[in-house]
């Protein structure tokens, strides 16, 4: 767990560092006719983040979803024009004991409740969750904000194949098979060790009840073997929720040409990430300078690799003491000078991924997400107020909007919906 200093200072001021006032401009200055059509299209299409982290103490007064200082918050959602966000019941990988277990399953019941609370105590007139593709356009013709549910780590089933069914009847759409480290299910793309070498054989059981039930099979997060083994066994179409290309930037978490061409095969689709690490290999020299920051000013726990929060564990949105504020605000100035040696990725750098993905696997099976406020977020696209600047910068390559639109939203819609066409919940696997 982060320590209150990380977690809510990290969290406030985490945006800040991918400001596009930190390393210039966001994106190349464009004619008013480019920005004139970009925002006609952003207007008009239907804009999908698949994954974006909360804390456990989300949506209470503490972390107001509706303008707390996050990546994402209500406010900064219609400023930008952001329609639907998959809200993620993350839990991370703990012991895998019947102790752990129940642990991990009560930590995610106490977001999924959150997730509720955000949208029919607190703010129902604003945002409502969506349980099918048919809510989302529903809820967004009715001028509402749309909130999905995705859960990260397979972990908090435990060995209770039951629980699919339970998570889905809460609302879970998606459900990522494992996280930084390997569980029941199957290896992550992180852990030093393969255990199962791919798939469990009660991964098998989990991915054949996924797909009864009509959940997404998601494969970020997992190994090679894994999400090559997963996808080809699933009958419906996978989800890599928050992955981009080992082509623009080598990294474990990414996918490379052989994994973006079986999504495709497979009718899925592989939705970039914005998350600074994953849309280029880290440059040590950056990561030697944040740690001797932090180092010098005392600061526990890491900022997730890239770039926006520390919002996603622990119990975010406690009160900072004066000394904590202070040290905070040399954080960030220090932050700044590293970004001012090291630029940050930007939008750019980001679309060039998904240009790469739709050449391997076609213009079908690309997605967007920016992991915001689990360390996402890049120059231009820093939170969910600037989503704008991905669609100019789409425009700018010459995307259509029938393109941009498959892109924001229309791909991830449709492979959600086979899942549930596919589902055949009177059937136990």
């Amino acid at each position: 767990m982060r320590s209150a200093f990380v977690v809510m200072g990290l969290a406030a001021i985490g945006l800040t560092g991918c400001a596009s006032g930190s390393s210039g401009a966001p994106v190349a200055q464009a004619s008013d006719d480019l920005v004139a059509r970009a925002r006609v299209i952003h207007q008009r299409v239907i804009t999908v983040d698949t994954h974006d982290d909360i804390p456990g103490n989300f949506a209470t007064p503490e972390v107001d979803p509706l303008n707390y200082p996050r990546q994402v918050n209500l406010e900064k959602m219609k400023a930008g024009g952001l329609d639907v966000a998959f809200f993620a019941v993350f839990v991370g990988q703990g012991p895998r004991t019947p102790e752990g277990n129940e642990r991990a399953k009560a930590a995610a019941m106490e977001k999924f409740n959150a997730i509720h609370r955000l949208a029919e105590s607190m703010y129902p007139d604003r945002i409502g969750i969506a349980y099918t593709p048919d809510d989302v356009t529903r809820l967004h013709t009715a001028g509402k904000l749309v909130a999905a549910i995705g859960i990260e780590n397979g972990y908090v089933i435990g060995e209770d194949l039951s629980l699919i069914e339970k998570y889905y009847d809460l609302g879970a759409r998606y459900m990522t098979l494992a996280h930084t480290r390997n569980n029941d299910i199957c290896d992550s793309s992180t852990d030093s060790t393969a255990e199962h070498h791919g798939v469990s054989a009660f991964g098998k059981k989990v991915v054949a009840e996924m797909n009864r039930v009509g959940i997404m099979v998601d494969i970020s997060h997992v190994s090679r073997d894994c999400m090559l083994q997963a996808t080809a066994m699933s009958t419906s179409p996978v989800i890599a929720s928050h992955s981009s290309t080992t082509a623009e930037a080598n990294v474990p978490r990414n996918l490379d040409d052989e994994q973006l061409r079986a999504i495709a095969k497979n009718g899925g689709v592989a939705q970039m990430v914005a998350l600074g690490d994953y849309v280029r290999a880290p440059d040590p020299r950056r990561r030697a300078a944040q740690d001797s920051l932090r180092q010098a000013l005392g600061i526990t726990g890491g900022r997730g690799g890239g770039g926006g929060g520390g919002g996603r564990g622990g119990r975010g949105g406690q009160p900072m003491s004066p000394e904590d504020s202070a040290r905070a605000a040399r954080f960030q100035q220090g932050t700044a000078a590293i970004d001012a040696r090291f630029p940050r990725p930007t939008v750019k750098d980001f679309v060039d991924h998904i240009d790469h993905a739709v050449k391997v696997a076609g213009i079908d099976h690309v997605g967007i997400s920016s992991d915001f406020d689990g360390g996402g977020g890049i120059v231009g696209w820093s939170d969910a107020s600037e989503s704008f600047n991905l669609t100019l910068e789409l425009v700018r390559r010459g995307y259509t909007e029938e393109q941009i639109r498959k892109l924001w939203g229309g791909n991830v819609l449709r492979v959600w919906a086979e899942n549930q066409r596919r589902a055949t919940r009177g059937t136990k696997a």
